[in-house]
């Protein structure tokens, strides 16, 4: 942990400060998990928060800063915090999915989360990582660049946090937790936010909007998060283009967009340049999903640019969403996404391979003799890879491995399906499962290829898939079955885009590469939290390296016990 002259302590009950004002490597923040009612659809809940707030309190830092966030859990659930995208290099333990890699914090427990900041600079979010508790228990994480180290584009007159994300007007834990005893699908959510608030919806007209106030003649930083529990989404802003900077903290050659699409766990920043003279313009954030098959919540969520000077009686000048299956504005999007692959944060591409690896990701039905409704006939939906559906332990498997707990988990995981069959087909006859807690075991610096593809169980569909741990590079995607002999020919080596979070298309697949350079156990899951309930989950364990550097730190005195 590095010093610093001024411990610069944010407690974030409702005052932002932002820590670029001191010079100071350790930044401090005090998360106290509670419970306030919120009013939003005309109906007023309890949901639970972080300070108070919803969305939650963001979170700054810069590059090569020491992170410590003491969380308290003040709410009748168990509370973990899961800091998305962030490497954790070495500091696994801070990584925060439940059952991965620590026992949850209870009622009345705290837990001190410390990591730091190495190599990385953009936005990323935070969020609960237990149950479906992130639904209200989210948040932005905004890494600035070292001082002194300008953005590689031009410098925006001003920043502003956006978080999407989904309301719904019942508990959403009961919500799961009535699916997984019925063992049919959950409900979905009755509106979509921004920046906690619906826009008008049909439902409640008297909803308020959540306003973005822009002088004409200015450029500005938009660092837009998708902390939505399952839907994809489109986001777009009437009449003013969008210049994508940024997906997932790391830089991508700058683009013009009018739409982006974003999925749960996904960030991206943009430019925006005001270049009218005055008005009020609508943003609308609505649901990407290609499949009429699934249910969604098809509100969409809307927002106002509103330039200085603009009377509020003023019309807003409006704009139409993409329709909930346009294939080919995701697809434009996607395609468009390159590193920006400078010499001074150049594409890091694994051009060798030591591990190659096909996963399937997708859906299964399995029998389920204590499931209470008719409809489900005794059986229910579940989500696999590789057909082995994530059984959830009773011990963090980070904490089984380093201290050599025996029948905790097996690390026989499947680096191929068991069973292979036409995947974009007609889905076999038996659609089952296995069930198992099982890892894929990697030595450490080792090279991957890994190729996921969508299977057609069920219905096809977008799977928004997150590597804890890591970044990866998506070398090549594609619709249909993986051809392993055709398809890396076309795959891109030299500037594909990085992430942490991606979207195997529906009916489709996607490949891509990584090194095992960070010692620990690393969860991978859909983040669409209905297919992770469902078990769309495994995990990696890296080997220690040679060398102390190279070496999983040993647990902080205060980790939680299950």
């Amino acid at each position: 942990m590095g010093s610093c002259w001024v411990r610069l302590i944010l407690l974030l009950l409702g005052v932002l400060v932002l820590p670029a004002i001191v010079e100071c490597r350790v930044r401090h923040y005090k998360f106290n998990v509670v419970t306030k009612n919120m009013t939003r659809l005309c109906s007023t809940k309890p949901i639970v928060t972080v300070n108070g707030k919803f969305p939650g309190p963001t979170l700054y830092a810069r590059e090569g800063d020491t992170v410590l966030v003491k969380v308290a859990n003040h709410v009748k659930y168990n509370v973990t915090i899961h800091w998305h995208g962030v490497r954790q290099l070495r500091t696994g333990w801070a990584d925060g999915p439940a059952y991965i890699t620590q026992c949850p914090i209870q009622t009345g427990q705290s837990f001190v989360y410390n990591f730091t900041i190495k190599g990385q600079r953009g936005t990323l979010l935070w969020h609960a990582h237990i149950q479906w508790l992130r639904a209200t228990l989210h948040g932005a994480i905004v890494i600035l660049p070292k001082r002194g180290v300008p953005y590689p584009f031009p410098k925006p007159n001003k920043e502003f946090v956006i978080i999407l994300a989904e309301w719904w007007k019942s508990d959403t834990e009961a919500v799961i937790n009535e699916a997984m005893s019925s063992g049919l699908a959950p409900n979905v959510s009755d509106a979509h936010t921004i920046n906690g608030h619906p826009g008008s919806v049909s439902a409640c007209p008297s909803e308020g909007s959540y306003t973005l106030p822009v002088e004409s003649g200015k450029t500005y930083l938009l660092r837009i998060v998708n902390a939505a529990l399952n839907e994809e989404l489109f986001f777009k802003i009437a009449q003013h283009n969008l210049t994508v900077v940024e997906v997932d903290a790391t830089y991508v050659k700058p683009f013009q967009t009018d739409t982006i699409l974003i999925t749960p766990g996904q960030t991206t920043n943009v430019l925006v340049t005001t270049d009218r003279n005055s008005g009020k313009y609508l943003i609308t954030a609505s649901t990407f999903m290609e499949t009429s098959i699934v249910a969604i919540d098809n509100v969409t969520a809307t927002a106002t640019v509103h330039y200085s000077g603009t009377l509020a009686s003023t019309p807003t000048m409006l704009t139409k969403p993409p329709p909930q299956n346009a294939s080919s504005v995701a697809n434009r999007f996607n395609n468009a996404l390159r590193s920006l692959d400078s010499k001074k944060y150049p594409a890091m591409v694994p051009k060798t391979v030591d591990h190659n690896l096909f996963f399937t990701v997708g859906l299964g039905v399995n029998p389920c003799p204590t499931c209470t409704a008719a409809a489900a006939n005794l059986s229910r939906v579940v989500a696999a890879v590789n057909n082995v559906t994530f059984v959830m332990p009773n011990i963090a498997l980070l904490q089984a491995h380093f201290f050599n707990i025996s029948g905790v988990f097996t690390t026989d995981f499947p680096g191929n399906p068991p069973t292979p069959f036409n995947y974009t087909g007609t889905p076999p006859a038996n659609m089952q499962t296995t069930n198992g807690t099982k890892v894929y075991r990697l030595p450490y610096n080792a090279t991957v290829q890994l190729v996921l593809q969508d299977t057609g169980i069920i219905a096809p569909e977008t799977h928004p898939v997150h590597l804890h741990g890591f970044n990866f590079f998506i070398v090549g995607r594609g619709l249909g079955n993986y051809n392993p002999k055709k398809d890396p020919k076309k795959f891109n080596l030299v500037d594909p885009v990085e992430r942490n979070t991606l979207g195997v298309p529906s009916g489709g697949w996607t490949a891509l590469r990584f090194r095992a350079d960070n010692p620990g156990v690393w969860f991978m899951h859909c983040h669409l939290e209905v297919h992770t309930s469902w078990g769309l989950k495994m995990a990696f364990l890296v080997d220690n390296g040679k060398r102390p550097s190279q070496t999983l730190l040993p647990p902080p005195s205060d980790l939680p016990q299950c």
